[in-house]
């Protein structure tokens, strides 16, 4: 299957959440079985070897983080939006356009040293994904890698975390968008 079959299995619902926005819903790749088998294996083959960790970030991310981590023998992270955990978390709040969020990990699910791989259905501008990484660095592991079924690069994210040092790659590019 090619990529561009793939990129075609992705929706694009304009003005959503509003005005000017063109969302990217991958809900119609993931019920295309053979479109999202084939999206996991090009994912999985991409990311660095010798992964302990996929971490997924909340919702779409835990769908990939899942998958991924079967195909590569790790085990799963969620990286969950703040107060949804049930025992005890470290967290990091982070700025949005528009007021602060937070994301949560388990205190103590990382063995130290562990390394982790980052994975979300979609990179945009990166705070997110750069959140997400702080928070497993702050757990004692290192994030060797971060792979996204899509990038749009021109909001810059994926270079953000590149600029970072981390390895960073997705499957799908939607540009000008």
């Amino acid at each position: 299957m090619s990529l561009a079959h793939l990129k075609s299995l992705i929706r694009t619902i304009p003005d959503f959440p509003k005005a000017g926005i063109r969302f990217r819903d991958v809900s119609s790749l993931l019920v295309d079985a053979a479109g999202f088998a084939e999206a996991v294996e090009r994912m999985a083959s991409i990311a660095p070897q010798d992964i302990d960790l996929v971490a997924g970030i909340e919702a779409r991310g835990f769908i990939f983080a899942g998958a991924i981590a079967g195909k590569i023998d790790a085990g799963v992270l969620m990286v969950r939006k703040g107060g949804k955990l049930p025992g005890p978390a470290m967290g990091r709040d982070y700025a949005l356009e528009y007021g602060e969020d937070r994301l949560e990990i388990h205190d103590g699910q990382i063995p130290a040293g562990s390394r982790v791989l980052l994975v979300d259905d979609l990179i945009a501008t990166g705070g997110t994904a750069l959140t997400s990484c702080r928070l497993i660095e702050d757990a004692g592991a290192e994030v060797a890698g971060a792979v996204f079924l899509i990038d749009l690069p021109d909001l810059g994210g994926a270079q953000r975390l590149r600029d970072s040092g981390l390895d960073t790659h997705a499957l799908l590019t939607f540009e000008g968008e």
